[in-house]
């Protein structure tokens, strides 16, 4: 019954979806196959959600992004950054395993530059739609605690998402160099007007929905 009425209530937003908003899931679909082939993304995977862990993952983070940093910030091309990790990948194995004995454990590491699938994420002033995506992840233990991600190419893991203003106008011009305006304005939670956060959200939220129940 639970699961008739659930269906009953998807049809019905759906049908919403088709009558009212096909421009609005064409430009969504536009949006995320035209970032998918431009951005390289940052995900450090816990262990685990133990509080422990879940601060283990940070330490790891920021020793890896102090390294790495220099080496990425005035990269000019998603190739020429892809160029570099697979340079530094051993590097920065290493580094994870020092940080993760320094601090009493002795989880495995991987580190892998791939394509993955990643749901709607938000950050800072950007909200990228869920899609196949080219991540370079450093995987700790199990790998099975939420992750810390960000934006390797363009160098937005640099930014200090916590400086609001200061760090959207940085957010914004980094990633208007690999991006088009209109390509830009869809991802950008801070414009008023129809496209607020959490409409830009809905917006890939439903594209999500639909991509999956076509698929089944």
């Amino acid at each position: 019954m639970k699961k008739s009425i659930s269906f009953i209530i998807c049809l019905i937003v759906l049908l919403g979806v088709v009558l009212n908003s096909f421009n609005v899931k064409g430009n969504a679909v536009s949006v995320q196959g035209e970032l998918e082939q431009k951005l390289i993304r940052f995900h450090v995977i816990a262990n685990s959600d133990s509080i422990e862990d879940q601060n283990l993952k940070l330490k790891v983070r920021d020793k890896v992004l102090e390294y790495i940093s220099p080496k990425l910030k005035n990269s000019k091309s998603i190739d020429e950054s892809r160029e570099i990790i697979k340079a530094n990948d051993a590097s920065i194995n290493k580094i994870a395993q020092e940080v993760i004995k320094k601090n009493g454990y002795s989880y495995a590491v991987q580190t892998k530059l791939s394509k993955e699938k990643f749901p709607v994420k938000t950050y800072g002033n950007i909200t990228l739609p869920s899609g196949e995506y080219e991540a370079y992840r450093i995987i700790i233990g199990n790998g099975s605690g939420q992750n810390w991600w960000c934006v390797m190419f363009p160098p937005l893991c640099f930014i200090d998402i916590t400086k609001g203003e200061v760090s959207y106008k940085e957010t914004e011009k980094a990633m208007k160099t690999v991006l088009t305006e209109k390509q830009y304005e869809a991802i950008d939670n801070t414009v008023s007007s129809d496209d607020s956060s959490n409409k830009i959200i809905v917006k890939f939220k439903i594209v999500e929905l639909l991509n999956k129940l076509i698929k089944k």
